[in-house]
């Protein structure tokens, strides 16, 4: 019951220094990585979750680190997984990595044209949260080339785009914060402003994929959202927006008990709150549209073609936001008590 606290109270004695474990998230441009080992074992042998003893390069600097795939439903449906980075800390002094134990990567899921255009807009995802509030997981940009030292990697995975995820041990450090053990949540535990900023992105990106009971293999609440302790509150934090609408992947369906068709159909999900309370969270997303908007232009590789859609999806929403009585009372409607 306490391993995530003896984890967090580790990970502070041990290895975070703070101002060197941020620098990696604080990087607005790509970093470039080039990953050498024997990539097409890890793969075939994915669900054994071994550690398989890799080779990385960036730039000037090399760092030897253990690699293993990891994830629940994407190690089902990917041919190639995401991937668990699990550096020896004292070796990344001076590094692009000082501070960093174990990174988790987010790349490409499959071959088709398609996947790794997924990556980014999950990406997007992670960047546009963290706009409105600290209390969001960081993300870094990278472009991958891997080096299969087995030779049987497919060519569609050896240069691709990706991102890491900032730990949730830094994160939590990052914001003052605690991680509780609880199994659900109640209304009355939660940040109301920060919940309400949930509930209203995940509309925004059509996110239904999200609850505030556990998981299926979860011990601890919630699916795909964090709970952070900071004061007397619980801090929701989403995380992992592969199944959103603004993503539309090519694996992702809506949960049937939601009786939507699509993914890319938005529904509302949130809990009951107070209205004015809503309204100051749409309030703040709203105000930031230019920014929204700005993130989905500057990802590379999309197309124009590409871009235009997925401004036109989420400008959907804007305009539907001008009318705010209107969306709210929608919101109310579908709200969980």
């Amino acid at each position: 019951m306490l391993l995530r606290k003896l984890l967090l109270i580790y990970f502070v004695a041990v290895f975070v220094t703070p101002l060197h474990a941020d620098t990696l998230f604080e990087n607005p441009s790509s970093l470039e990585i080039e990953l050498t080992g024997p990539m097409w074992s890890l793969i075939e042998n994915k669900e054994d979750r071994k550690e398989w003893l890799f080779h990385l390069r960036s730039g000037a600097v090399e760092l030897d680190l253990k690699v293993r795939a990891r994830g629940n439903s994407r190690m089902r449906v990917c041919d190639f997984p995401p991937l668990r980075f699990n550096f020896k800390v004292a070796d990344t002094a001076g590094t692009p990595f000082e501070g960093q134990d174990k990174l988790k990567l987010v790349t490409r899921c499959n071959k088709g044209g398609r996947s790794e255009g997924d990556v980014l807009e999950e990406y997007a995802a992670y960047r546009i949260f963290s706009l409105f509030s600290d209390a969001s997981f960081r993300v870094q940009l990278v472009h991958m080339t891997n080096i299969d030292t087995d030779g049987g990697l497919n060519k569609s995975f050896r240069d691709n785009y990706g991102f890491l995820i900032e730990p949730l041990e830094q994160m939590v450090l990052r914001v003052n914060g605690s991680l509780p053990e609880i199994p659900a949540v109640s209304l009355g535990q939660l940040d109301q402003k920060q919940a309400a900023l949930v509930y209203v992105f995940q509309y925004l990106v059509a996110n239904t994929d999200w609850s505030f009971v556990t998981g299926g293999n979860d011990e601890y609440c919630c699916h795909n959202i964090e709970l952070i302790k900071i004061g007397s509150k619980l801090v929701p934090v989403p995380y992992d927006f592969d199944l959103s609408g603004i993503v539309n992947a090519s694996y992702a369906h809506p949960d049937p008990s939601l009786y939507i068709s699509r993914v890319v159909t938005r529904l509302y999900r949130g809990f009951c709150t107070d209205p004015e309370i809503l309204r100051g969270a749409l309030n703040d997303i709203t105000s930031r549209e230019k920014d929204v908007l700005d993130i989905i232009n500057n990802l590379p590789v999309l197309t124009d073609k590409e871009k235009r859609k997925k401004i036109s999806y989420l400008e959907d929403f804007f305009r539907k936001a001008d009318d705010q009585d209107k969306m709210i009372s929608l919101f109310e409607k579908n709200c969980h008590p």
